[in-house]
């Protein structure tokens, strides 16, 4: 897939985190002050964020009578993303938005590569033939104790399948995360997540100050 020439006041930005880290609720936050200080703002998720995409979700959430195999579900997550790029982020990049997604392609390294074990090339080729050279211009991992997230998660309802599994496949998750930021620290910006509100929303600011 062609990248899409962005709009050079455009920015993509992408929230990140484990299972209760409040990336949700972050968003929508951030979004009021962009839109305050006059941009247009593109509130999204993966996966998601278009029909097809939805369509997908609900396969990926629900539970089956055996475990869905990795493969099949790492194929599904970049088959909506496809549709995602093409029909939400990369026009609103060229007319200038900014994209505020819910997850992208750092969630598959961590989520597929290294808690479901498929390593990072399988991602990486993936990531390369759907996106080109799209990559988000940040990202803001929300950061806290795997079971501090999974309590929170836990107060939302019965959860997903995702939400269900092992201590240890989160653990896995966190960690990828973490070494993804330590590894690419001009791109990455790691909030602490168990901070309160307020607390996390100046993290949230400093993060993107040099974006604003």
């Amino acid at each position: 897939m062609s990248v899409a020439q962005s709009n050079s006041a455009a920015r993509f930005i992408a929230f990140e985190g484990g299972e209760g880290a409040g990336k949700s609720t972050q968003i929508e936050a951030v979004a009021d002050l962009l839109r305050a200080a006059g941009h247009e703002v593109v509130c999204t998720r993966e996966p998601g964020g278009t029909a097809l995409g939805e369509a997908i979700r609900g396969v990926l959430m629900n539970d089956y009578d055996r475990p869905m195999p990795a493969m099949s579900e790492l194929l599904l997550v970049f088959a909506a993303r496809a549709a995602h790029l093409a029909e939400v982020i990369e026009p609103a990049l060229a007319r200038g938005a900014w994209v505020l997604t819910d997850r992208f392609t750092d969630a598959s390294y961590a989520y597929q590569g290294a808690a479901r074990g498929l390593g990072d090339d399988a991602i990486a080729t993936l990531e390369t033939l759907v996106q080109g050279e799209r990559r988000p211009d940040r990202v803001l991992l929300f950061d806290l104790p795997v079971a501090q997230g999974l309590a929170r998660a836990g107060k939302r309802g019965e959860g997903n399948r995702f939400d269900r599994e092992t201590l240890a496949f989160h653990e896995q998750v966190r960690a990828a995360y973490l070494a993804r930021a330590g590894s690419m620290p001009e791109r990455y910006r790691v909030v602490d997540a168990s901070d309160d509100m307020d607390g996390v929303r100046v993290q949230i600011e400093r993060a993107l100050a040099d974006l604003v």
